[in-house]
């Protein structure tokens, strides 16, 4: 679970940033947030809090903001990592 959270995290921050220097750039952000929205399914499992946030990125102005990490907070504080059907990942 620590290692899932992690990764997530990381995808997160990562996308937080690339939103951040894609501002100016709505069509390449909101393409930044479905990539990010779909690995953090992947890694994370079904979790309502995602799709708030994947609406919330859609709004310009908004990626100055670094939503997706609080959106992966809300699911560490919250919610409960899921395995996912992949097995590219190992448990833990």
């Amino acid at each position: 679970m620590r290692r899932r959270l992690a990764i997530a995290f990381a995808i997160a921050a990562l996308s937080d940033a690339a939103s951040f220097g894609a501002a100016l750039a709505p069509p390449l952000q909101w393409a930044v947030d479905g990539v990010t929205a779909l690995l953090l399914f992947a890694v994370l499992g079904w979790q309502w809090p995602l799709l708030p946030g994947l609406l919330v990125e859609a709004i310009p102005g908004v990626a100055a903001f670094p939503f997706w990490v609080l959106v992966v907070g809300a699911v560490a504080a919250w919610g409960r990592v899921r395995p996912s059907t992949d097995k590219t990942l190992p448990p833990g």
